[in-house]
């Protein structure tokens, strides 16, 4: 998928993975891959620095975990990120209505 088609939809998606369950990066990145049938097939450093991002604007907490004995930080939705989710998954909805009655998806 071309980069420029991604942008702006990066953050929502990456809520949405960690809708259910708290993840690390590297997990997080492969829930996108299996759950978009390998559309969204992500370097790890493209997410980090957004997921750094919503942990800065309260989306996001986070913790460090050794349960496979390597160090690694796991990611979970706050309160404000759960309600964040919701508000966008519903412009989404809207966005993407919009959209298709346009190219007639």
């Amino acid at each position: 998928m071309n980069a420029e088609t991604l942008k702006g939809h990066l953050d929502l998606l990456l809520l949405a993975a960690l809708a259910d369950r708290s993840a690390h990066g590297y997990a997080i990145v492969e829930i996108l891959r299996v759950d978009s049938g390998g559309t969204f097939d992500l370097p790890e450093g493209t997410i980090y620095p957004a997921l750094h991002r919503l942990e800065h604007a309260g989306l996001l907490g986070s913790y460090w975990s050794a349960e496979t004995g390597r160090r690694r930080r796991v990611y979970q939705l706050t309160a404000k990120g759960q309600q964040a989710l919701a508000q966008r998954q519903q412009e989404w909805q809207q966005f993407s209505r919009a959209v298709n009655a346009i190219v007639g998806a």
